[in-house]
């Protein structure tokens, strides 16, 4: 799944990094940072939105995520994705997307 380049604009100075206090969240060659509601990762010295084209799910996941499942939690817009596996699962109707 493609991913658009969609720059921060708002994002300011702040840089994550492993002592950011925000998320990390493995996603393929990078790793996104979990911060106000949405995903940043450093692209060419500024950051962007990291979100996914399209919809995507995740066949064969039977695992059902919850508050308590162990897997961490990560506000993602208007819901919460949860991160297994080196992706996030995000609950979809009778299924879970792979963002």
């Amino acid at each position: 799944m493609s991913t658009p380049h969609q720059e921060h604009d708002a994002h300011g100075t702040h840089s994550h990094g492993p002592d950011c206090g925000h998320t990390a969240v493995p996603h393929g060659d990078h790793t996104d940072y979990a911060h106000d509601g949405h995903l940043h990762r450093e692209h060419s010295g500024h950051w962007d939105e990291c979100e996914p084209a399209g919809h995507s799910a995740h066949r064969g996941h039977e695992h059902v995520h919850h508050e308590e499942c162990g897997h961490p939690r990560v506000t993602h817009g208007d819901h919460v994705d949860y991160l297994h596996d080196g992706h996030r699962h995000a609950e979809h109707g009778d299924h879970w997307d792979d963002h």
